[in-house]
């Protein structure tokens, strides 16, 4: 997995390439944890995502409760494979997801 960052004032980017699994999501959890501070609006880019699993949607719904405390989050270009874990495990109800 890579994750890349644009950061424009308190805007911030994360573009997932790969796979988001139990061996990569710690990653995207430190990167989360770490590099919020003073973000009001999250962006998860999931166009080069090809999997997520448990582990990664955990992650996922730990940024969500963070940007509800400092701004808001939405995930962006995921395909169809991921539109349909997010509806069966209904955070399609839970994050904001264009």
């Amino acid at each position: 997995m890579n994750i890349t960052q644009e950061r424009n004032e308190n805007r911030l980017t994360l573009s997932i390439e790969g796979r988001i699994d139990t061996k990569t999501a710690p990653e995207l959890e430190q990167v989360i944890r770490n590099d919020l501070d003073k973000v009001t609006d999250l962006t998860i880019d999931l166009e080069q995502t090809v999997y997520i699993s448990s582990a990664g949607l955990r992650v996922l719904l730990i940024a969500q409760k963070q940007m509800n405390r400092q701004g808001s989050m939405r995930i962006i270009h995921a395909n169809a494979d991921l539109a349909e874990i997010f509806e069966v495990t209904g955070f399609n109800e839970i994050l904001t997801i264009e």
